[in-house]
């Protein structure tokens, strides 16, 4: 227990979450880099000047420079073993970022400090709250004209229904900015615009009144800073690691990250205050990482990561004991031991075969079909774990094989990246052979359709639907469930778990027929549980 003991402490494991175009995934490359993760796993190896994100190993993210799958990277600082998620930012693949969010135990926000607080990031944080996940925020992009840090703070305080204490302050921005004052450690790290390697130049000053600070940063904004430190003790409270490991406070960095300025400061915060791996809730009790045996959760699948072997990969997430290499196991769905020679760590597409994982590291299994998302993996105990949904599409559509020479292939692949969770799919009832997708957003069709044809060498396409509101249903009286199913015959469809889902076309719409209907209940998610609010 003791080597246990000593792995949970290590362990960090947090998702870098923000709206899209934030900055979210050049801050990945730069955490990796300082993080001495010198291999640039999907990056383009040649003499051009512009590189493939690290995280961004498909090649529909390559070409649209968006991310649409959460990548999962590695490596080691300060002395702890760091596990990241990069999610999507595009709200179109919002069912792929919370599914990742169950995977971890902290957040890292990302916020464009020129465009404040966007809707994605609303509603990302409202999940975080919802599950108590505590969030770290990085101001990005300083080195820009933006909006005033203070007013930054309040938007952030305001909007995210958290409260905000500042751990490091910018000194100027834009063409103006010099660098950032620590407010925990009380030293300047100054910035040197288009710097490429990682900034060395820190300066204690132990006392803001210090002159060297004029001759470091020019008196008009050492005054400017004097000024701000002292409005900030006078209006924000010291932080406290504790309130924010219980998810009511956010502890604010600012930096650029294209310029790797930041990062250190971020980084070395997070390795002292981040939390260790935390209990995980299922059906049946709590699961906590100190226990012996063995648990854990799959909470991504994503087939042809690299397309010359048309691989599967489940990624599980160990939340108690210790996973071993060649060890049997029991997959709690279907009943049947598990076993792997070949269980994997990350570093986006790339994978190192290990013999060992702990609480919070997420591991690749080779997975020829048989696991689900949400598949629990024990050593013997029946639990589920929680947390897990898929949620309600806004996007109905029919698919139809576009070339019907390749049946095999097009089975093959819907069937498989519905697994992914890429797109729902869903049967109309006494019509099985008639499918129907549903998604979050648009895009999501457009990267089944590509990811058909270049994947899985099929084609398909779409016949719309007159619908765009969904929810599950269920009843504690199975006959007023099945007259409901039967009177409304043309709105409900089946999910793969053969779970009933109502769809309509407007708000004003359910609502009539929820009031006609008392005896059913609706959700918005498939675990029948959460909350909506929070999702849409």
């Amino acid at each position: 227990m003791l080597e246990h003991d000593r792995q949970l402490r290590k362990r960090l494991t947090f998702a870098i979450i923000s709206h899209p175009d934030s900055g979210k995934t050049t801050i990945t490359e730069k955490l990796l880099l300082f993080g001495g993760a010198i291999h640039i796993a999907g990056a383009v190896k040649s003499g051009k000047k512009v590189k493939d994100a690290v995280s961004d190993f498909m090649e529909i993210e390559k070409e649209r420079g968006i991310s649409i799958s959460t990548s999962v990277m590695g490596f080691e600082y300060g002395g702890r073993k760091i596990n990241l998620l990069d999610t999507p930012g595009h709200a179109d693949f919002s069912e792929d970022t919370y599914r990742g969010l169950s995977a971890v135990d902290s957040a890292l926000l990302i916020i464009d400090s020129v465009k404040g607080v966007e809707d994605r990031t609303r509603r990302l944080c409202a999940v975080c709250r919802m599950r108590h996940t505590p969030i770290a925020t990085f101001m990005n992009k300083l080195d820009r004209e933006g909006k005033n840090p203070i007013e930054l703070l309040d938007e952030a305080e305001r909007e995210l229904g958290l409260g905000v204490r500042p751990v490091t302050w910018p000194i100027g921005q834009g063409r103006s900015f010099k660098g950032v004052w620590s407010l925990l450690e009380h030293k300047l790290v100054l910035f040197n615009p288009g710097e490429v390697e990682r900034p060395t130049e820190t300066i204690e000053i132990g006392d803001l009144a210090d002159p060297l600070l004029e001759e470091k940063v020019g008196a008009s904004l050492a005054s400017r800073l004097r000024e701000d430190v002292a409005l900030l003790s006078g209006v924000y409270p010291a932080f406290d690691a504790e309130e924010y490991l219980a998810g009511r406070v956010t502890p604010v960095f600012f930096g650029s990250a294209i310029n790797n300025f930041g990062m250190r400061e971020l980084l070395d915060v997070l390795t002292a205050i981040a939390p260790h791996p935390t209990p995980k809730v299922c059906e049946e009790r709590l699961v906590l990482p100190e226990e012996e045996k063995f648990s854990g959760f799959i909470f991504k699948i994503h087939a042809n990561m690299n397309p010359k072997h048309r691989d599967r990969v489940a990624f599980l997430r160990v939340c108690s004991g210790s996973f071993e290499r060649n060890k049997s196991y029991h997959h709690v769905r279907t009943g049947k031991p598990f076993r792997t020679a070949n269980p994997t760590a990350f570093m986006a597409q790339d994978k190192e075969i290990i013999d060992v994982a702990w609480p919070g590291d997420i591991v690749g299994l080779h997975d020829t079909g048989q696991f689900k998302i949400g598949d629990s993996i024990t050593e013997g105990e029946s639990i589920n774990f929680k947390g897990i949904p898929s949620f309600a599409p806004q996007i109905f559509r029919f698919i139809v094989n576009a070339d019907p020479e390749k049946e095999k292939q097009y089975h093959k692949g819907l069937n498989q990246l519905a697994e992914e969770g890429v797109v729902q799919i869903f049967s109309r009832p006494g019509h099985q052979n008639t499918r129907v997708l549903g998604v979050v957003g648009q895009l999501q069709l457009e990267v089944l359709q590509y990811r058909m044809e270049h994947e899985y060498n099929a084609r398909c396409t779409y016949r719309p639907i007159d619908a765009s509101i969904a929810y599950w249903i269920d009843s504690d009286d199975p006959a007023k469930l099945r007259k409901f199913v039967e009177a409304n015959e043309r709105k409900i469809l089946v999910d793969i778990r053969g779970t009933n889902i109502f769809i309509t076309d407007s708000a004003w719409a359910l609502e009539r027929v929820r009031s006609e209907n008392p005896a059913i209940r609706f959700y918005a998610t498939s675990e029948m549980t959460e909350d909506r609010a929070a999702y849409s």
